[in-house]
């Protein structure tokens, strides 16, 4: 991984970290938090290492939210929808697709 792709990723981590207090924004924990992409970085321009796009979560909730991706979109649980995901942090898909649109490619 070129040093470039990892600070864009770890701007991304901080400053979804620092938006969500440095909680899972379901349950509030404060231990084991992973930063999600709500929309998988494939189906964003330059990978979605936007906030926009980004949502913290402990283990628990991240391994639920995931279902979603590794479903290809067909199954999630109530509460972890991507745009139930986006209402909790107040983004859309359209914000982060517009924000992942202005940042620099990192290959």
């Amino acid at each position: 991984m070129s040093a470039k792709k990892k600070m864009i990723r770890q701007k991304f981590r901080d400053a979804v970290l620092k938006r969500d207090r440095n909680k899972c924004v379901i349950c509030k924990k404060t231990e084991n938090i992973d930063v999600h992409h709500i929309t998988d970085r494939s189906l964003m321009p330059c990978g979605g290492y936007v906030k926009e796009n980004g949502i913290s979560l402990c283990l628990e909730h991240c391994a639920i939210a995931e279902m979603h991706h590794q479903s290809d979109g067909e199954t999630y649980e109530e509460g972890f929808h991507p745009k139930q995901l986006y209402n909790k942090i107040g983004s859309s898909y359209e914000k982060a697709l517009e924000t992942s649109r202005k940042l620099e490619r990192y290959e």
